[in-house]
């Protein structure tokens, strides 16, 4: 008889994909995704440069995502009469659920920093960086119902409705200026 396999043994090639994906698509990458997106909208409308509209996301992510973290470390922490959950248990699953927040705002930042360097005109990397979060929203919204097992067409729905999202934000861009 062979010993059972450990689960780094397993040949299943699936599942580590479907795990990378399914830890991309959650409510806090969507959620980071269009606190930055707006961030950049306000950012722009008072017509910061792309220095301090970088600077502005930077601070505003960090504290939220800090501020997501004690939050959902209080909420998993004895909230439950019964749970034998400790504090570092509550707060190292709160610290991984939130990473989508810090994740979902790594290329836009990375776009704004790159027009704060002076590479790219500053109106154009505005742009960019709303577009990008465009384009996460709409690969957030493919990959939820595409792990669900949805049919292409539905996937396809699924990826422009959550793109809309981004397109409120340029369309809230467009009308500001």
């Amino acid at each position: 008889m062979n010993p059972p396999m450990s689960g780094s043994q397993h040949s299943n090639t699936q599942a580590p994909s479907r795990d990378a994906q399914a830890g991309f698509v959650t409510e806090e990458s969507v959620y980071g995704t269009l606190l930055v997106s707006g961030m950049i909208v306000v950012s722009a409308g008072y017509g910061a440069t792309s220095w301090e509209t970088f600077l502005s996301v930077l601070g505003t992510v960090v504290v939220f995502w800090v501020a997501h973290v004690y939050a959902g470390t209080v909420a998993g922490y004895g909230v439950i009469e019964g749970d034998k959950t400790t504090l570092s248990t509550a707060f190292r699953h709160a610290l991984r659920r939130s990473l989508g927040f810090l994740t979902s705002a790594l290329l836009p930042s990375m776009v704004l920093l790159i027009g704060a360097l002076r590479v790219i005109p500053d109106a154009l990397t505005i742009w960019v960086a709303l577009w990008l979060g465009v384009v996460i929203l709409g690969a957030l919204g493919y990959s939820a119902f595409a792990l669900r097992g949805s049919s292409w067409p539905v996937r396809f729905l699924g990826c422009l409705g959550t793109a809309a999202l981004g397109m409120a934000m340029i369309l809230l861009k467009a009308l500001i200026h």
